[in-house]
This record gives C-alpha cells, structure tokens and sequence, in this order.
C-alpha cells in the first residue's frame, strides 16, 4: 500500500492557498481553487484533488490559466447567465455563475449558467452538490481536453466530457451522480503515472488500438468510453452543451490540462438549476424512490461511498499519498 500523510481538511485548505497564492493566483481564485480540490480529495476522488496542485502551479507560472484573472458577466436573461472566466481557474467563475443563476432559478423554475474560456473544473459532483444545497435540482455538463476516438475512430477528438446530477432529499444529504463519458476519469491515469503504477487493462488504448496497462501509453492513446457507442454520443451532446453553447474551444482545440506549454484549455462549463417546486410535489417522491431502491436486496443508491468517504474524511483528515505531500509541499513560499 502506498505511504500516505494524514491531515485535516482545513490545514490541507490552508497549505493549497498558500500554495497558488506564492504562485500569483489571487486571493479569491486560490481560495476557491483550494476548496474545490480538498473537496474533491476528501470524496476519494484524487485524480482531481492533491495531484492537480503541480500542473496547476505551472501553468500559472507558464501563462496557460490567468492565475489573476476576474471572471465577468459577458450575457443574462430572465432565466439565463453567461459567465466569462477570463482564461482562469474554473472555480471562481463557476461560483459567480452560481452566485447569479440560482437566484433565477428559484424565481423562473429554471436557470441555464453557462461558463467559456475556462479551465479544468474538478470533480463535477463538488459543483452540482451546492445546487442542491441550496434547494435546487442540479445538472452540469463539461468538455475537456481530447481523449476518446468517435465510435470506429482512433484519432482523440471529444474529452471524457463529464455530465453530473444532484438532488435535494428531505431528511438525508443531497443524492449526487457524477460520471466520466470514458470507463475513468483521465486523471486517475495520470494520477497513476505520478504514483509509478500500471493501470488496469480497459481504461485505455495506446496510440495503435491496442489495450494497454502503461499510463504513458494511455495518455498518448485514448480512453474507452462507457457504453461504446453510446457514449461516444453522449460525448457529443456534451460537446455542444459545454463548449459550443457557451462559445468556448472544442475538445479538440483545447489545450491540455496536464501539462505547462501549449494553447490555453479555453474548454467550458453548463449547469442548469431546477427548482423543486416549479412543477408538482417532487421531493415527497423523491423520497418514496429511493426508499424502494434501498429496500430491494443488494441495491445500493449512487453516490453512497462518496458519501462514506466524505463523513471519514472530516473525521479523520486526508490521507494524502507522501509523493504528493511532498510535491506540494515544495511549492510552499
């Protein structure tokens, strides 16, 4: 097993702000970055937490995300904001975005919060969940990077394009659904090379076709989508929701999130809130749902480990691998 340092959310907050602060990412940004990464950490998502704060601190320091840059308002309708992230982190912009839509949505029954020239996003489940915190039905949709081949191609030409889900439920934490369009999310490929592992066979194919258990390989090839077919076009649905409505670079325009040179990511972001109330009695149902689906043997309700390891980690803190630990910590002012 893999050596890991213990320690608690609100120190590990501290030490990423401190982090991308010395790196020149403004207060609010470096902030918001933080939260968003320790989040992601503490539901076992690492592929989108401590392993990000590298490629994150030289990007800044190579100029591919604007560590400075505020986010603005460039277009709003009744029902409808659309957010501009000025080249810089994702977190910030998708708070504005928030900040400003939910409200609509709570007014009108729905609000559509579109986020261009952006950059990585995290884990989506961190985002959508706040919609539902705050009473509302969340969707999101994100297009990254290329990484997957059209059904029957091999050149990468969508991302792993993410769609994400959350719901208010009476009496019990949000439900939240997150899902990669490919069998993983690409980080945890490249979370696997920084740690020196294999991966294993069916996440990925190398530049040839061919299966492959080599993280290098994987991110010179694509990933394997879920559902074949299916997902490619799930992909592309994304594609249009995420980049093309919100007037920023498809994923294969778009530079990569992993490494310090070449073009900016520019990818983008869509939520859409719902309010509970707009159209009948929706969360006495809710409950009734998923009440079945607990009571049936063997069923499990989506997002129950995540929850699981959310409630360990405030109790008990990260346990962050020591490679990473030590990466970050050397990035400390």
């Amino acid at each position: 097993m893999t050596d890991t340092v213990s320690i608690t959310l609100a120190d590990a907050e501290d030490m990423l702000i401190a982090v991308f602060a010395a790196a020149g990412v403004s207060p609010v940004a470096a902030r918001s970055t933080a939260t968003a990464l320790v989040a992601a950490e503490a539901e076992g998502q690492g592929g989108h937490g401590f392993s990000r704060v590298a490629d994150y601190v030289a990007q800044v320091r190579s100029g591919k995300v604007n560590g400075a840059a505020r986010p603005q308002i460039v277009q709003e309708a009744a029902a409808a904001i659309r957010v501009d992230a000025r080249f810089g982190f994702a977190y910030p912009a998708l708070e504005l975005a928030r900040d400003q839509g939910l409200p609509r949505a709570r007014h009108a029954g729905i609000a559509l919060m579109a986020v261009g020239n952006s950059h990585h996003c995290g884990a989506l489940s961190v985002q959508v969940e706040k919609i539902a915190e705050a009473g509302l039905i969340g969707l999101m949709v994100a297009n990254a990077p290329k990484a997957i081949a059209p059904w029957g191609a091999r050149e990468p030409f969508f991302g792993t394009n993410p769609i994400a889900f959350a719901t208010p439920c009476a009496g019990r934490p949000p439900l939240v659904i997150d899902l990669s369009l490919s069998k993983v999310a690409r980080g945890k490929v490249m979370a696997a090379k920084k740690a020196g592992r294999e991966i294993p066979e069916g996440w990925a194919l190398d530049a040839e076709g061919h299966p492959t258990t080599d993280p290098d390989a994987a991110l010179a090839g694509t990933m394997v989508p879920i559902g074949e077919a299916k997902g490619t076009a799930l992909a592309l649905m994304v594609e249009l929701l995420a980049a093309a409505l919100t007037g920023s670079a498809f994923s294969a325009e778009a530079g990569s999130f992993f490494t310090a040179d070449g073009p900016m990511p520019r990818v983008g972001q869509t939520m859409i809130a719902i309010s509970p109330e707009a159209t009948g009695d929706y969360l006495p149902r809710v409950s009734a749902l998923l009440e079945d689906i607990s009571a049936m043997d063997g069923a499990r309700l989506p997002g129950t480990r995540r929850r699981a390891a959310i409630d360990a980690a405030h109790r008990e803190g990260l346990q962050i691998p020591v490679h990473l630990m030590d990466s970050v910590q050397a990035l400390l002012p």
